[in-house]
This record gives C-alpha cells, sequence and structure tokens, in this order.
C-alpha cells in the first residue's frame, strides 16, 4: 500500500508536535515535512511529494485560506485539511469557496478522527467535522434572514454606531446626515429585525455577524 505523504503547517509548534504524536503509529502515513512559516510552503512543495496538506486557518505571515488558495492553484493535487480552533462558520465558508479545501476540523479533534479524516481526503472524498456543520448550518441561516431583512449597506453601519453607544446625533456627525434621517433609519432597522430595544438589536447584530 502507497504511503499518504503529510505536510503540517501550524505557527504553534506544539500544535504540530501534537499532530505528529497522534498519527506517528500510523503506518500509512509518511510525514514529508513540517513548518510554523506558512510562506514556507510553497517552495518545499516544490521539492517534496505531499498527498494532504493540514493547514492552521488563523497564522501571522499568511493567512490560511490565502495559503490554501496558493497551494491549490499551483499544486491542484494536494488535498488540504484545514484545522483551526475555531468553527466559525464565515470562516469555514471562505476557505471552502476561496480555496476549495477537501475538509475542516477543530483542533480539539480525536486521533480517530483525525486518522479518518487524513484517510478519506487523501483517497478523493472530503470531511467537515459534526460542529464544523452545524456552524456551516447556522452560517447558512444567519445569511439567508440578512438576505430577507434587506438591510442596507448603511443600516448597517448604523447598527455598528449604535453598538458603539452613540446617540442620533453623534451618529449624524459621523455619517454626515441629518438626525432626523438617523431617525429614519433606527425606525427601519427595528421593524426589519424585528426588535423594538438597542439590547434586542445589539443581540441580533452579533448573532448574524453584522457586527463582532
Amino acid at each position: 500500500m502507497n504511503k499518504i505523504s503529510l505536510a503540517f503547517v501550524d505557527d504553534h509548534q506544539i500544535v504540530i508536535d501534537g499532530l505528529q504524536s497522534l498519527l506517528r503509529d500510523e503506518s500509512r502515513f509518511h510525514f514529508a515535512f513540517a513548518t510554523n512559516d506558512p510562506t514556507e510552503v510553497l517552495g518545499r512543495l516544490r521539492t517534496e511529494q505531499v498527498d494532504v496538506l493540514l493547514t492552521d486557518v488563523m497564522m501571522p505571515g499568511m493567512a490560511g485560506n490565502v495559503l490554501a488558495r496558493e497551494v491549490r492553484r499551483a499544486f491542484p493535487d494536494i488535498r488540504i485539511l484545514a484545522l483551526s480552533m475555531s468553527g466559525e462558520g464565515t470562516l469555514v465558508s471562505e476557505m471552502i469557496e476561496e480555496a476549495n479545501i477537501s475538509g475542516y476540523v477543530l483542533k480539539n479533534i480525536g486521533r480517530e478522527e483525525l486518522v479518518h479524516a487524513i484517510s478519506k481526503i487523501a483517497a478523493g472524498g472530503h470531511y467537515f467535522g459534526e460542529e464544523v456543520l452545524r456552524e456551516l448550518q447556522r452560517n447558512d441561516v444567519r445569511k439567508r434572514e440578512n438576505t430577507e431583512a434587506h438591510l442596507t449597506s448603511r443600516e448597517v453601519e448604523i447598527i455598528r454606531l449604535i453598538e458603539k453607544e452613540m446617540n442620533n446625533k453623534q451618529i449624524a456627525g459621523e455619517l454626515f446626515i441629518s438626525e432626523r434621517t438617523v431617525e429614519t433609519h433606527r425606525k427601519n432597522i427595528f421593524r426589519k429585525t424585528g426588535t423594538n430595544t438597542v439590547l434586542g438589536l445589539i443581540k441580533y447584530a452579533y448573532e448574524h455577524r453584522l457586527i463582532g
């Protein structure tokens, strides 16, 4: 049986050490290379044969979605498994839509699930952790609700200023509009979001990723 060649990139060495420790006893896996610097990856891939790249998402120097996109462009046969502390839906969607990754799991994953994910991806499949899938579904619901609410970019802007505890006069000054216009926008915002208090509006905004 041909071994599955793995590469690891994460800015925290302890994560790489942990992943390799989990996988070391799997005889079908071969460790090609590991690095803490995502900017090194493309160069290393030119000299090392890799089947699956396991990459962090939030890294200094180069974000995971940017790295994944560059790898897919230069090495389309390499499969990419993203590992992150966060399963936040927007992050996952970006990795899927921008980089066409093959999988996404959280770093609290167990050994058995990790081995299964890598094996499935190496065989041409896809794997997304259950928590990640749930967050993707929630993200889709949020996006649909935001679309149905028909909030304009100006209304979202005003919501963000309200969250900063600005009053109508301050918002008017910030946006160079009249207080009466701000008041009209506020009424429309409360109507569209189905809220009637500032606290309710802020809760809605956080839940729907309008602010964060």
